[in-house]
């Protein structure tokens, strides 16, 4: 490859500002006379170490040492060459580059044919939404409220329903099959190559900087046989674990707010309803669960090193996203911001409130915040009747672990104290009970010694590893302990929504808690490699019990018969649950008249059990 002469790679840098190029994914404020500061985008920082020195264009971290130039920042951030960095940032500034063998500029390879191969797709999708044939997309955005400006200020596409139609014409600018189907465009099958989006409306989704790395796609015609949405697959430039839709257009308000405010919502209308209506700092994960990658993410555009920002969450009657939500936010990387959740009147997302109530209604969303812990808590207290003790008990028992999970010492004591309110009983028994839930165990009387606090906050690497052979030998155990090393050794083989409803209930056994709640977190447990990386998430000192479950041979004749086990371990987890839940109701039953507005209700939830503990059972 010919290389630039080095004078111009010298001018590029001189007119590149590098606070703009690292702004882009670094929040940054002054730091002093000639410095800015931000988190780290190389290493995960709760307080601001990562230094910006724009009149020399250099940065330095204090944390992990990472240093270098605006090239450097973008090889690392990009996973670029010397030569494509230096490619961009002169395309950036408009800058025509000089060969040392007076060519012209070489054709890039790589990451950058991906990115250009997105982009080169982005406008032929935007250029189909004009033909006759779209017109069953502008009526599906017209009717949510989207018109023609709204469409093109998100790049809103359609792809064609035939099989090559984006194929043929990205293959006439130069793309091959081969880069095509590593940006994920297009799809192999027995008969060759195909269009991967096809009759469908597209959002283009795009990094941080604003280049487009992928696409999602929504059905719009009954005989299309695929989901509803459909995303880019993972591509070394698209990692949806990692990938924030609208954060593009977002980040700048989220970063000079005040406060500084991320609002996440749940697909790309909810993102488009949200910006229409004045809420520009609104973004949604792409086809996956809010996780604690997307909070790094976050953190880094808000500059989170202080409780000032705020984080909102809306949520529609998706028990699953909630749960997903919450466990974002019990990692150690949690946010340092607020968090809050935003429920809308009947449940209605921001794109249908939109519709029906106007922008001022998706607005006022803000005004209706509560903190995310407290959202939390009240959901689970809703099912209990607290003007009886039973009810109470049941209630503590409940929102015990959910207080539990709050790793922040000086948050935690605060919510106990609300649960106590909310329940009226004594803060110390609510303090023991949080305390036994943090601890795993069961309700039942221990048969060892208590455990004082001082013990209980004791370093884990001073308790003796638990291994296999070390568990109690019970059904219950034999059961939770062959769900993980199924999931663990099978997990990707088999129905996810199955799996992930199997693991969302507690384990009682506090060493497979720990393993089960590393396991249930993962969003992508199809990827290649996630199991090591989930073994090597448990924390000490549970993490050798779950490398012997990844390691050990799963109890089944071949692996057929081993996905199947696991699929039918699930489904006894499943029912184990149910049964729980059905005992639950039935004590709730004898406790209420049965002609009043509860029981009627209580036993159309019996009713509604017991046909799904049957539809279990059959299959």
């Amino acid at each position: 490859m010919a290389r630039i002469l080095q004078a111009d790679v010298d001018e590029v840098k001189s007119r590149t500002n590098i606070a703009d190029i690292v702004g882009e994914r670094v929040a940054l404020k002054s730091a002093g006379v000639g410095s800015l500061k931000g988190l780290c985008p190389f290493h995960d920082e709760k307080s601001p170490s990562f230094h910006v020195r724009p009149q020399v264009g250099y940065y330095h971290c204090f944390g992990c040492s990472e240093s270098g130039d605006v090239y450097s920042f973008l090889r690392e951030m990009d996973h670029v060459s010397f030569t494509e960095a230096v490619e961009k940032l002169a395309g950036r500034i408009g800058y025509t580059l000089h060969y040392e063998d007076g060519g012209a500029a070489p054709e890039n390879s790589g990451r950058s044919r991906l990115y250009a191969a997105n982009t080169a797709a982005a406008e032929f999708f935007r250029g189909q939404l004009l033909s006759t044939e779209a017109e069953t997309g502008r009526r599906f955005l017209g009717e949510r409220g989207f018109d023609a400006g709204a469409a093109a200020h998100f790049g809103v596409g359609f792809a064609p329903r035939g099989w090559d139609g984006m194929l043929k014409a990205l293959t006439t600018q130069g793309f091959t099959r081969d880069e095509l189907l590593a940006a994920g465009l297009v799809s192999q099958g027995q008969r060759g190559v195909y269009d991967r989006f096809r009759g469908r409306l597209v959002w283009p989704i795009r990094d941080v900087t604003g280049q487009t790395i992928g696409f999602g796609a929504r059905k719009l015609f009954d005989d299309d046989q695929g989901p509803k949405y459909l995303n880019t697959p993972e591509t070394p430039i698209y990692k949806k674990a990692q990938v924030l839709y609208g954060l593009d257009l977002a980040k700048r308000d989220i970063s000079r707010g005040d406060p500084r405010r991320a609002v996440i919502v749940e697909g790309y209308t909810d993102v488009m309803a949200c910006h229409l209506a004045g809420i520009t700092t609104a973004v949604a994960t792409c086809g996956t669960a809010f996780g604690s990658e997307h909070v790094k993410v976050l953190r880094r555009v808000m500059g989170d090193d202080s409780a000032a920002g705020e984080v909102v969450f809306t949520f529609d009657g998706d028990e699953a996203g909630q749960k997903a939500a919450l466990r974002a936010f019990t990692e150690d990387d949690r946010f340092n911001a607020q968090t809050f959740v935003a429920v809308a009147p009947n449940g209605l997302d921001p794109c249908d409130l939109r519709l029906q109530r106007g922008d001022a209604a998706v607005r006022s969303l803000m005004d209706t915040k509560v903190p995310m812990f407290e959202f939390a808590i009240d959901r689970k207290l809703a099912g209990f009747d607290l003007a009886t003790v039973e009810g109470q008990v049941g209630a503590l028992r409940a929102a015990a672990p959910i207080v539990a999970e709050i790793r922040d010492r000086l948050l935690r004591p605060g919510y106990e104290r609300v649960l106590a309110r909310r329940l009226g009983m004594d803060p110390t028994e609510v303090r023991a009970e949080v305390e036994r839930a943090a601890r795993g165990q069961s309700h039942a009387p221990a048969r060892r010694e208590p455990v004082s606090p001082t013990q209980a906050g004791a370093d884990s690497s001073e308790i003796a590893p638990v291994t296999l052979s070390s568990l109690p030998r019970t059904a219950d155990i034999a059961m939770e302990r062959g769900a993980l090393m199924g999931a663990l050794q099978y997990g990707h083989q088999v129905d996810q929504v199955m799996l992930s409803r199997a693991l969302e209930v507690p384990f009682r056994h506090p060493a497979l808690e720990a393993v089960r709640e590393v396991v249930i977190a993962v969003a992508d447990r199809t990827r290649v490699g996630w199991a090591m990386d989930a073994v090597n998430a448990v924390r000490e000192p549970y993490r050798s019990l779950a490398g012997e479950l990844l390691m050990t041979p799963f109890p089944a004749r071949d692996e057929a018969g081993a996905v199947a086990s696991t699929a039918d371990l699930g489904r006894r987890m499943i029912l184990r649950n149910l049964e729980r839940e059905k005992n639950e109701l039935l004590g709730a039953v004898q406790r209420v008249s049965a002609d009043s507005d509860g029981g009627r209700a209580l036993r159309m939830k019996l009713r509604d059990l017991d046909i799904e503990r049957q539809r279990f059972t059959e299959s």
